[in-house]
């Protein structure tokens, strides 16, 4: 029987770190060994966010350098945490997943350089089903020069930035194929997540759309990118490539 990995989940006590903790408990390929968040784990959140799941280990985040070994760490805390974790990954030889939003440059330049040392993977959405939207924009724009791109996203009425993370993570994509993308954002009642890329010519057009209906997804993704990463040469990884 293969050992399970390592993981070690920092931004526990928030809803993605919740969800990763309890999709994780459901698995046998790893096994949760810490999880490290600001507040003691247990105090935020309700019931299905993974409150019921304790770890064999909680750190407060001013601790993580007393963390037991751990193969692969995700990441869903707040920028100014993310300094500490990446650098304990990079000194440990750890695999690092991400999802922690609002880095600076100065904090995407530390995870070029912490992936000369382990594999790193960073990703604005954990859905796999974005991953292979992603791919499938980037390839349409490229078939298609001279089209309109459009891209809309829906979201619920608390997201506050706009466009969305990943709309302008599509729009990149979109970029690489050689459009100019458009955005339009809109947000009303509890949307989790919708995302059309629109191509359009004189009589016809194509859209690809993506639908999330539960925020369990992301947390499976993450998941799904910790238990491929682990092993692999060091490096910056995208979520498409491991799937």
């Amino acid at each position: 029987m293969t050992t399970p990995l390592r993981l070690l989940i920092h931004g526990a006590s928030g809803r993605m770190g919740r969800a990763v903790a309890r999709l994780a408990a459901e698995r046998d390929d790893l096994v949760l060994v810490a999880s490290v968040a600001r507040s003691p784990f247990g105090d935020a959140g309700g019931e299905g966010d993974g409150a019921s799941v304790r770890p064999p280990t909680f750190l407060p985040a001013a601790s993580l350098a007393d963390a037991p070994k751990f193969d692969v760490a995700i990441d869903f805390s707040l920028p100014e945490g993310f300094d500490a974790i990446l650098a304990l990954c990079a000194s440990r030889g750890a695999a690092f997943v991400s999802g922690t939003t609002g880095l600076d440059p100065s904090q995407r330049d530390a995870m070029d350089r912490a992936a000369a040392r382990i594999p790193v993977l960073w990703a604005s959405n954990f859905s796999l089903g974005i991953a292979i939207l992603d791919e499938l924009v980037e390839r349409a724009a490229a078939a298609l020069p001279g089209w309109d791109c459009d891209i809309v996203e829906q979201h619920h009425t608390r997201k506050r930035d706009a466009p969305s993370g990943t709309a302008l993570s599509l729009g990149a994509a979109a970029e690489r194929g050689g459009a100019q993308p458009r955005y339009a954002s809109l947000r009303a009642g509890d949307i989790v997540g919708e995302h059309t890329v629109q191509f359009a010519a004189a009589g016809e057009r194509i859209e690809l759309i993506h639908r999330a209906a539960d925020r369990d997804i992301f947390a499976r993704g993450a998941l799904h990118a910790a238990a491929r990463l682990v092993g692999r040469a060091p490096g910056r990884y995208r979520l498409r490539d491991l799937l």
